[in-house]
This record gives structure tokens, sequence and C-alpha cells, in this order.
């Protein structure tokens, strides 16, 4: 069974949006304002780049890793 493609989505707060990008398949950068968005356009944008590089056995599975953060403020 073939390994998955790892993509790594990181939340940007001043664009709003999840950024996402993985180091198994290079060209791999897209952004989207909800993780369900971005695992909605991950698949076409995987299969796209896989046929532009010509490799016909894709991994079996998407694997997404989300990370954000946020500001610990003060309780007044």
């Amino acid at each position: 069974m073939a390994r998955p493609i790892v993509v790594h989505a990181d939340w940007d707060p001043d664009a709003r949006v999840w950024v996402a990008t993985t180091r198994d398949l290079r060209g791999l950068v897209t952004e989207a304002e909800t993780i369900e968005i971005l695992r909605a356009k991950l698949p076409g944008m995987i299969h796209d780049l896989l046929e532009e590089y010509g490799i016909s056995d894709p991994p079996a599975s998407i694997e997404i890793v989300a990370r954000a953060s946020d500001t610990l403020t003060t309780a007044e």
C-alpha cells in the first residue's frame, strides 16, 4: 500500500484562511476559508499534479495535519 500524501494546513489569522502545503508533491500550495473546503479541494489538485508529473500510481490517501494558534489574553 502506498503511503499517504501528508498535507500541512496552517491557519493564517491575518488572511483568515487555511494555507496548505506538502513536501510530498512539489507545487501543491493552496488556501481555503475552512478545513472542509480545503478537504474538498485537495483531491482534484493532487490528481492534476500527479498527472502533470506523469505519476500513474497515486497514493491511497491524503493526511491533513492542521495547526492553528491563538493569543492568550488575561481574563478581566
